[in-house]
């Protein structure tokens, strides 16, 4: 299968071990980056607490990377001003297909894909920010007023003209969607989306020894499923806690980093490391 969708699951509890907002937001802003350069499809946060209400956790990861993939030239109509994006200007940059570095209009070439809203009605049809000087037109009405499209320019000049493309059919990485979900990683695993699932953990096979048997099915998987533990609880405890033994739950159970040097690995560390070797034995 050509076209695959990886996704990676993301605690709530990442951000437990950093009691500033400040740290709280450049942490998130680390995963946010690791997923773009690996080309992640989908970052999930789930709770995994089950003594603790993590509602407001998942929706502040999910509002912070929500932020962080939205083109800037975007970001003030779709996100009101709010306290947990006090430090939303720390953010790094994606710099992803979908940031254009330029605003000018003189820059667009007919073919190219942007992101934009839907500013007001006109009578052709409606008037899109795409992030260069002035509106183009989209000649389609079933959208309303603050609409978030992608959109394709068929025609560059003075009054550019967008058509509305499927996110999934545009030929380059189009960035991350993000999920705030309420179920816990268990229901998650087990809810039959994925064709594959990976668990990482200290307790695991390492992952060369597996290597050969994850390509197998890595090879005709559809939807593939990343799975990372929390600071102060790996995937094995989280899924003890919800009554469920890891390995009957997952596809497989691997240590990405054999011979750590240090106690803990943190999950934006495991994260890259895992993303990085994945990419280089898959070329995914």
């Amino acid at each position: 299968m050509d076209k695959k969708e990886l996704a990676i699951a993301i605690p709530a509890s990442v951000i437990s071990d950093t009691p500033h907002l400040r740290e709280k937001t450049s942490k998130i802003g680390l995963i946010g980056r690791a997923a773009a350069i690996f080309r992640v499809n989908e970052i999930i946060v789930y709770p995994d607490n089950p003594k603790a209400n993590q509602a407001r956790d998942v929706d502040f990861i999910a509002l912070l990377l929500n932020y962080l993939e939205t083109p800037q030239y975007l970001r003030k109509r779709l996100f009101k001003l709010e306290p947990r994006l006090q430090f939303a200007g720390i953010l790094p940059p994606l710099r992803t297909p979908h940031h254009p570095v330029s605003g000018k209009i003189k820059d667009l070439k007919a073919g190219e894909y942007r992101e934009g809203v839907v500013l007001s009605q006109a009578k052709e049809g409606l008037l899109v920010d795409i992030g260069v000087d002035q509106p183009a037109l989209l000649r389609e009405k079933q959208f309303a007023v603050g609409d978030r499209l992608t959109l394709q320019v068929v025609k560059a000049g003075e009054q550019v003209e967008v058509q509305t493309v499927n996110r999934d059919d545009v030929p380059v990485y189009w960035g991350f969607r993000v999920r705030a979900e309420k179920r816990p990683f268990g229901q998650l695993v087990t809810s039959g989306e994925f064709d594959l699932a990976i668990a990482t953990a200290r307790v695991g096979d390492k992952f060369m020894d597996v290597a050969g048997e994850i390509g197998k099915k890595w090879e005709i998987a559809g939807k593939i499923l990343l799975g990372f533990g929390a600071p102060s609880r790996g995937l094995h405890e989280i899924a003890k806690e919800e009554g469920a033994k890891l390995e009957a739950i997952v596809d497989f159970v691997v240590n990405m980093i054999p011979e750590q040097g240090t106690v803990t690995v943190r999950t934006e560390e495991a994260l890259l490391a895992s993303l990085t070797i994945l990419n280089m034995q898959f070329n995914y």
